[in-house]
Formats: C-alpha cells, sequence, structure tokens
C-alpha cells in the first residue's frame, strides 16, 4: 500500500485565486503520479460534491473532495496559499487545501486514515504546524504523521488519530453505559450521530469538533459517524441511557428510529463542526423544557432547515416537500383524466358513476371509468401538498394537521393557494405545541394523541373561520383573471412561464411555473386558459434538453465526448418532457446554456399561447400529442425554440476559443444517471 502523500503531491507555494482553479492545480499533481487516470472526469467528481455543500471550513482550511472512479489509490495532496482561496467558509478564505481523492471502492483501511486526518484538522496544533513548516517533504510527513527523530513531544498526527478513532467512541460509549446507577449526581449525557454525501472529511471533522466541546462543556458525549468505511453502532444501553441527540447530516441518519423519544437537535454536518458548542446548549434546553423531537423512522424530509439558515432558504425547503409528493398525484390523475377524455370525448364528464353503470364490452364504459379515478386522484393534491409541507417543516407530527388543513382548503375552494397556507400554518403550529414544556409523564402520548389533536382543532378553526374565506376569494379572483387573458397579455404570460422552466432546469423556479400549470388543470373541468397555460410550459420545459440534442449532432466538435453521448439521450428525454436532459449541458457550461435555453423557452411558451394550443395532461412530452389542441401549431412551436436555443449555443460556444487540448470544463455526469434518477414525471 503506497503512501497517501508524499512531497510531489504537495505545493507550499499555491498560486490559484478560485477553489476550480486550487482543486484542478493540485488533481495535475496527482495525475502527473498516475493516482487519477482522468483530469476532466476527476474535477467534474470534485465539483459535484462542491455542489452539495461547500468544503470551506472556519479556521482558514477547505477541503475538496469525493469519490471517483478516476482515482487509482487513496490520495491526497496539500496546498498552501498565501492569498487565499474562497471555499465558502463563512469566516473567509481558505490558505490550507487539502485535496482528499478516494477510489469507488477505497478499502476501510485507507479510509479510515483519511477520517483520521480530517479530525486532525480540528486541532490548533496540527494546522499551526502545517502553516509554519518549510519544505514540502516536512509537510507530507507531518501530514502522514511521521515521527521526527529524536522527537519526545510531537503533534498528534493522522497516523496516530486513526488509532484513537478506531477505539476512542467503543470507550467513550463504555464509559457512559458503566456509570454506576447508585451514582447521585450524573453529568448530562448526549449521543450524537454524523454523516456527510461522501463519507470521508465533514463526517470526522463533526464528530471531533463534537467530542472536544463536549469535554470542555463537562458532559458525556459519544458520537456515532456514519462515514463511508462503514459504522459501528453506539451500545444500545448508551443510548438509552443518554438525555439527548444530537444529528449533524446531510443524509438520511441510518437507523435513525434508535433515537426515538428523547430531545433532539438536528442540524447539517457543517453546523456539527463551526458551532457544536451552541448544539450542546441548545439539546440541553430542549432536555430541561421536555421537548421530545426525536425521530422515528428515518424519513425523506430530515428538518426543515439547519439553523443559520436563513428564513427564505428554509421555506424553500419546505414547499419544495409538498411539491415533490404532489407531483406523482398530479401525473397519475392528469394522464387518466386525459386518457378517458382521449377515448370517450369530452362528454365522458358527465357519464354515471361506474359504480352504477359499467358495461365491460364498451369503450365508453372504460373511457368513464379511467376518468374517474383521475379525478380521485386529483383529489388528494392539495390534501397531499399541505400534508408534506407540514411535513417538512415538523415531520410526522405535522402529517395530521397538514392533511386535513389541505382537505378544508379543497372543501372551501381556496385551491392551491389554500393548500400552501394550510401546509405552512399546520407546521407552525406543531413547530410552537414542540416547544411547550410539559411533563415527563405525558411525553409518550405527546406525538400521537397530543399534537395531532391540539394542532388539528388550530388548524381547521384557522382554515374555516379566519383566513380560508379570503384566500377562496383570492384563488376566485386569479382564476377570473386566467379565464379572461386573451391576446398580448396571454403571450407575454408564455413567454414568462418559458423563462421560468428553463431558468434553473428542475429547481423551485421551475417546479413555481409547473406547479402553477398543473394546479389550473387538477379539476374534472380545467378552464380554456388553464389548459393553455399547462400548454406552453410542457412545449418550453421540452426546448431545453432537445436543444442541446440537435447542437451536439449538428456542430459535435463544440462538445466533448461524452456531451455528445448526452445529446443522444437527450432526444429520448427532452422528447418526454424531462428536462433533467439538460443539466449536464448547463452544468459544463452555465453562461452560455441557461440564457439560451430561456430564450428559446419564452419563445415557445409565447408562440404556444398566441397559437391557442391546450392540453389537459400534465405531462408526457411528444407521446400525448394526441390530447393537445392544435398539436401542429404546438409542434411548430417547439421546434422554433428548439432552433432558436441550438443556434445561440452553437454561437456562444463558437465565439470561445479553448485552450490546445483541453475539454469542457467541468465534465457533465452520464445522462443515464440522471434519467434514472428523473422516476418522478416532472418537468425538474
Amino acid at each position: 500500500m503506497s503512501e497517501m502523500i508524499t512531497a510531489d503531491l504537495v505545493d507550499l507555494d499555491l498560486s490559484a485565486d478560485t477553489k476550480e482553479a486550487a482543486a484542478r492545480a493540485l488533481a495535475e499533481r496527482m495525475v502527473a503520479q498516475g493516482r487519477v487516470t482522468d483530469l476532466d472526469g476527476f474535477l467534474a467528481d470534485v465539483a459535484a460534491r462542491e455542489a452539495q455543500m461547500p468544503t470551506g471550513l472556519d479556521g482558514g482550511i477547505g477541503i475538496p473532495h469525493c469519490r471517483s472512479e478516476y482515482v487509482t489509490e487513496p490520495s491526497l495532496a496539500f496546498g498552501r496559499s498565501a492569498e487565499g482561496v474562497d471555499f465558502g467558509a463563512p469566516d473567509g478564505p481558505a490558505d490550507l487545501i487539502f485535496l482528499i481523492a478516494a477510489p469507488a471502492g477505497a478499502d476501510d483501511a485507507h479510509l479510515t486514515i483519511l477520517s483520521a486526518l480530517a479530525r486532525q484538522l480540528m486541532n490548533a496544533e496540527f494546522t499551526s504546524a502545517l502553516r509554519s513548516v518549510s519544505d514540502a517533504e516536512s509537510a507530507a510527513a507531518l501530514i502522514r504523521g511521521d515521527e521526527p527523530e529524536g522527537s519526545t513531544d510531537s503533534v498528534a498526527t493522522p497516523a496516530a488519530a486513526s488509532a484513537g478513532a478506531a477505539t476512542g467512541s467503543t470507550e467513550a460509549a463504555a464509559s457512559t453505559a458503566d456509570k454506576g446507577a447508585g451514582a447521585e449526581e450524573q453529568p448530562f449525557r448526549i449521543v450524537a450521530v454524523t454523516s456527510c454525501p461522501t463519507g470521508i472529511a465533514h463526517t470526522y471533522m463533526a464528530a471531533e469538533a463534537l467530542e472536544n466541546a463536549g469535554r470542555e462543556a463537562g458532559v458525556d458525549l459519544v458520537v456515532e459517524p456514519q462515514g463511508s468505511a462503514g459504522f459501528t453502532r453506539l451500545d444500545p444501553a448508551v443510548i438509552a441511557a443518554a438525555d439527548a441527540v444530537i444529528f449533524a447530516h446531510d443524509v438520511p441518519v441510518r437507523e435513525k428510529e434508535r433515537f426515538a423519544g428523547k430531545p433532539t437537535v438536528d442540524v447539517g454536518v457543517k453546523a456539527g463542526i463551526n458551532r457544536p458548542a451552541e448544539l450542546i446548549t441548545e439539546v440541553r434546553g430542549k432536555a430541561e423544557r421536555g421537548e421530545v423531537t426525536g425521530g422515528s423512522a428515518p424519513t425523506p424530509v430530515e428538518r426543515g432547515g439547519d439553523a443559520g439558515e436563513g428564513y427564505g432558504s428554509m421555506l424553500r425547503k419546505w414547499l419544495m416537500s409538498g411539491v415533490s409528493y404532489m407531483v406523482p398525484f398530479v401525473a397519475a390523475g392528469g394522464l387518466l383524466i386525459a386518457l378517458g377524455f382521449a377515448i370517450g370525448g369530452y362528454q365522458v364528464n358527465k357519464a354515471p358513476s361506474v359504480m352504477d353503470h359499467f358495461v365491460w364490452t364498451q369503450g365508453d364504459s372504460w373511457a368513464a371509468l379511467l376518468f374517474q379515478i383521475g379525478v380521485v386522484s386529483f383529489g388528494f393534491l392539495v390534501p397531499v401538498l399541505a400534508g408534506y409541507i407540514a411535513y417538512g417543516m415538523a415531520d410526522r407530527p405535522g402529517l395530521v394537521p397538514g392533511f386535513v388543513g389541505g382537505m378544508i382548503a379543497s372543501t372551501i375552494n381556496a385551491g392551491f393557494l389554500g393548500g400552501l397556507a394550510a401546509g405552512l400554518i399546520a407546521g407552525g403550529v406543531v413547530l410552537a405545541i414542540q416547544k411547550v414544556k410539559i411533563p415527563k409523564a405525558v411525553r409518550g402520548i405527546m406525538p400521537v394523541v397530543v399534537i395531532p389533536l391540539i394542532s388539528t382543532a388550530i388548524v381547521g378553526f384557522l382554515m374555516f373561520v379566519v383566513i380560508g374565506k379570503p384566500i377562496a376569494s383570492a384563488q376566485k379572483g386569479m382564476t377570473d383573471w386566467l379565464n379572461g387573458l386573451s391576446g398580448s397579455n396571454a403571450i407575454l404570460l408564455g413567454a414568462l412561464l418559458g423563462l421560468m422552466m428553463c431558468f434553473d432546469l428542475g429547481g423551485p423556479v421551475n417546479k413555481v411555473a409547473y406547479t402553477f400549470a398543473t394546479a389550473g388543470i387538477a379539476v374534472s373541468n380545467p378552464s380554456d386558459s388553464a389548459m393553455k397555460i399547462m400548454a406552453a410550459v410542457m412545449a418550453a420545459g421540452m426546448v431545453p434538453p432537445l436543444a442541446m440534442a440537435l447542437a451536439t449532432t449538428v456542430r459535435g466538435k463544440l462538445f466533448t465526448e461524452t456531451e455528445r453521448e448526452n445529446g443522444k439521450a437527450a432526444w429520448v428525454l427532452g422528447a418526454s418532457f424531462i428536462s433533467e436532459g439538460a443539466i449536464p449541458f448547463a452544468a459544463a457550461d452555465p453562461l452560455r446554456v441557461i440564457p439560451s435555453s430561456m430564450v428559446g423557452g419564452a419563445i415557445t411558451g409565447s408562440l404556444s399561447m398566441a397559437f391557442g394550443a391546450t392540453l389537459r395532461a400534465p405531462h408526457g412530452g411528444i407521446f400525448v400529442v394526441p390530447l393537445i389542441g392544435h398539436a401542429f401549431f404546438y409542434l411548430i412551436a417547439i421546434a422554433v425554440g428548439v432552433c432558436v436555443t441550438a443556434a445561440l449555443v452553437v454561437v456562444l460556444k463558437g465565439m470561445r476559443k479553448p485552450a490546445a487540448g483541453s475539454t469542457a470544463s467541468g465534465a457533465p455526469e452520464d445522462i443515464s444517471a440522471l434519467a434514472a434518477e428523473a422516476k418522478q414525471p416532472v418537468a425538474a
């Protein structure tokens, strides 16, 4: 097993001025040593990891890192920058930069040493030594943990820390579990879990920071780092004896149900690194007040937002939670309704209930069946939207008041706006109830009885008596306004929706436009204006991937080999109304691809509205063309937008003169992975 860092992987005079340049400079050293086989492919993996969460840490440290198929062996490169490089840390640029490269199948021994290095970065003596070291060989030796000759009092090293890391949690757990039952005064006991997407650096740095803060605060704190090399489960007796729980994670906590029923602080992993003492204070306060928010089984929405995040960021998470759960109901119900109309004609909405009249051999009966199933599915849209907004805010306790509030919104015709309000109110009410100090004897029934009862009553009162009617009036006013759109107003609306669909290719802006459109057709008899809006939105959402596919076909030399392969798949994805097909191109060249896509999307949206194209289905792309009103002109609108976007991309890329032998920065990920992820039928 070769050494993970040598003098050749150290640059004590790193001159890069951006994080991308710093990563490239250090990665080039790895390539020269045969540790990385594809520079651009590896840097794309580093950039993808950086996009998940900035890797800058307080104290002037940057740790770009990733797992990659282009890494031949676990490796570490170190750079020291005099000017500093911005890695997104709250306290400013980083002067110590560690590029950590792990193979896709790295063995546990290597990962343990890498995690030990991450822990040592929390050691001020270690980082001070790196700032003062004078030559590359000494820096590499310090990071490896080589003991200087004749030294009797040296800085703790990753090699030593790796041994300690293997036993530290076990010893701490044993210390906690072995506290004598007869001891009159027990220190406050906390168990914690840390994890990050890569499971190499932040996971262990957060663990180290929490353990250090626990010692300083005089509490027993035991951490379970859930890293790439697997994890050792805490002793159930230690968990049972704990007074509180801290989750510092960016991926779901594994076996989270083990920690249920305890006061809990749930934050991102960087909060565990940057402010561990605050987390300990916060969870102790929750325990003193009797707040029990400990998780049950892991859920797709682990928390409403990290402490310290802006309200706007948390609100976006909550709303996206509701939309993501609503979309499958939209797709299933909308396509069933559209099929019912296609088979039985536009009078199918007046057919009697299939419970009373169903003839197996008649197509009209089958059409009525499809239509009525779709109507039932559509009936869940607002309750599901509200329920899962509340779920994103308050986890399981928010589901009951959220669903009930959403159903009330449907009952009083408050529609989509009412669902948004009901979900936010339900989540807020539950969070407020959870902050109330309650007797210990009642805590067990709080999540099952008390919280659902009180929160549902409050939400129901507010929706029925206080805010429901004003929201219903606003919903009716918006519907009437849409129904009255014509001429230039409708064309401008189409252009705006097209811009939104192509702005972030699946982000919040895209989903706002899509949800706005689907809400309009989520009735058994949608208005003509609502169907025009749905048509414009789907048409614009098809433009970016189809345009990228066309551009790679007509001017393939402007794109990398990987992009040309992605372009082939983009034909199918674009035709299916899966906007994710354009993401690899936008990630590699956002300043050219995104503006071009927005121009084409705006043109397509405005043309669709001008042609009066209508659509009853919320998804399907070209496969629902028979259900589109004025289908021929609708396809022309799409074709015009695709050609405009492709032309703009080709012209803009043609104006760029790449360096000899270089490829597009940030090679995009394989589009087949995006296609596999695009399981939900939404133009994301």
